[in-house]
């Protein structure tokens, strides 16, 4: 596994951590986490210097506030405690957080507190943690709302209250973070599905403790870093031949544009030759925005290709699952897409055929195609996004990425990543074919399936965010605009790369 991107750890590795540390942290973690949020207070609060609210909940959440709490109090900046649980019932750190916040002249009250007539400069969430599974309700529900409407920055201690720290779910209701500050690493859930939208900009905390030191991650958060390697210039001295012969399998009778835009996305990103293969036999003989693109008849392509994406508008017909059957049997690089992934959730010996490949594919779902070659539904696949993939990657023999908000890479050996690039204006139609058309060229440009998937997934997402610096979207972002932003960001790491 790549080791310097930042890592990924589940809430139960986490617990792990601090049970091998907590014996002899002197002082205490949750000394060093209060200390370390109220040096994060400060700085949030420069340009707004009133009072700081923070709610404190039943457990060592609450105590890393009320720890927090005592830090602000004496510096000198004024703080509000809102406490509603039992001090008696507190476990023994956050009792003994309490004891000392109380003990340092600091008080809390039982509800929240009416805002002051200049309002809060800053209201923290210390009300629960990594350890939370069940709904917010009641009280604690009520808090949530109130606090999310107060208009200025908000600070969540570790995971914004109610989400789920190692999926993203919200549970009931979830605090709306503008930044959260982590404690030891990252955790899934602040990171994919729900997570991003409550999370906020996003800070760890190490604690003075690095976790690869006690246990070594099974994820990490994709940086170009990670594939910087690939990132080579062109030598003068080359040709066409060495960046390989593409071939994108697609385009029924109804979605030609499909295939279209893969083969765009592939020859712009560097692919020697593209060659498009349509199922629609009254479909286009060149493609006048790519007349660089060879169109042809797909059964010709399979066996003379180096490389092979199938599944943009590929439709499930019989001869769909036919070509898709050959493909597999090839040993060239190859991308699976869209219908594709539909035909193996149909087709029991297309994904014995695709486990038993000797070079991993690469496999693209969205959570519904996931759902279909698993066997289960789309929301279960959200419940567990990094488990969904990791178990598509292993039974598959495949590198899979499941799309979506934080989407998640899974490598066959168990190596997981979460990519943080995009923004919601990638929900658009054919975005995922661009992407499998960045993907396969990169494959046939000889990179590597996990970090072809890798440099595939953030660059797409970075082109996003370039187009949106630009004011091209997000909203009305189109998919065809993603391909010339992403072969302009190429090459600028490229040349960043030549540059170190």
């Amino acid at each position: 596994m790549h080791t310097s991107a930042p890592p990924i750890y589940s809430v139960a590795d986490i617990r792990s951590i601090e049970a091998i540390v907590l014996p002899s942290a002197r002082p205490s973690l949750m000394e060093r986490a209060g200390r370390a949020v109220a040096e994060d207070a400060v700085r949030l609060t420069l340009d707004r210097p009133g009072p700081i609210l923070i709610a404190c909940g039943p457990g060592n959440n609450g105590g890393d506030g009320f720890v927090m709490a005592r830090h602000l109090h004496l510096s000198g900046r004024p703080v509000v405690v809102a406490f509603a649980g039992n001090p008696a019932e507190l476990p023994d750190d956050a009792a003994a957080a309490h004891r000392a916040w109380r003990a340092s002249g600091g008080v809390t009250t039982s509800d929240l507190p009416a805002p002051p007539a200049e309002g809060w400069s800053l209201v923290v969430d210390a009300l629960f943690g990594i350890g939370l599974q069940r709904p917010i309700e009641g009280r604690y529900r009520t808090w949530i709302q109130t606090l999310n409407a107060q208009k200025c920055r908000r600070l969540a201690l570790d995971v914004p209250s109610g989400i789920d720290a190692d999926n993203g779910r919200v549970l009931g209701i979830a605090f709306q973070a503008t930044h959260t500050s982590t404690f030891i690493a990252l955790k899934p859930g602040l990171l994919t599905l729900d997570g991003p939208d409550y999370a906020g900009e996003v800070l760890v905390q190490r604690l003075e403790i690095d976790p690869r030191s006690f246990l070594q991650p099974k994820g990490q958060t994709v940086i170009p870093g990670l594939f910087r390697h690939c990132l080579r210039p062109r030598p003068r001295n080359c040709h066409k031949g060495l960046f390989g012969d593409v071939a994108i399998i697609g385009g029924a009778p109804g979605m030609v544009g499909a295939a279209l835009l893969a083969g765009r996305a592939a020859i712009k990103l560097g692919g020697g030759r593209v060659f498009v293969g349509l199922l629609d036999r009254h479909g286009p003989a060149v493609d006048f925005f790519a007349p660089e693109l060879m169109l042809r008849a797909p059964e010709s392509l399979l066996e003379c290709a180096s490389c092979v994406a199938i599944g943009p508008g590929l439709g499930q017909s019989e001869s769909a699952s036919g070509l898709l059957g050959i493909a597999i049997l090839q040993n060239s690089p190859l991308v699976i897409d869209a219908d594709g992934l539909n035909l193996l959730g149909r087709f029991a010996h297309l994904k014995a055929a695709l486990a038993s490949r000797e070079q991993p594919a690469v496999l693209t779902p969205h959570p519904a195609e996931a759902g279909r070659m698993l066997g289960c539904s789309t929301a279960d696949v959200q419940a567990d996004r990094v488990g969904t993939a990791t178990r598509l990657a292993k039974e598959l023999h495949a590198v899979v990425v499941l799309k979506g908000c934080g989407t998640v890479i899974a490598g066959p050996q168990g190596d997981w990543y979460i990519n943080g690039t995009g923004h919601g204006g990638l929900a658009t139609a054919g975005s995922g074919d661009v992407l499998t058309g960045i993907l396969v060229s990169l494959l046939a440009q000889h990179w590597p399936p996990l970090d072809a998937a890798l440099a595939a997934v953030h660059l797409h997402g970075r082109s996003a965010e370039w187009l949106a610096q630009r004011e091209v979207g997000p909203v009305g972002l189109t998919a065809g605009e993603l391909v010339d932003a992403a072969r302009q960001v190429f090459n600028a790491w490229i040349q960043q790369a030549r540059c170190l």
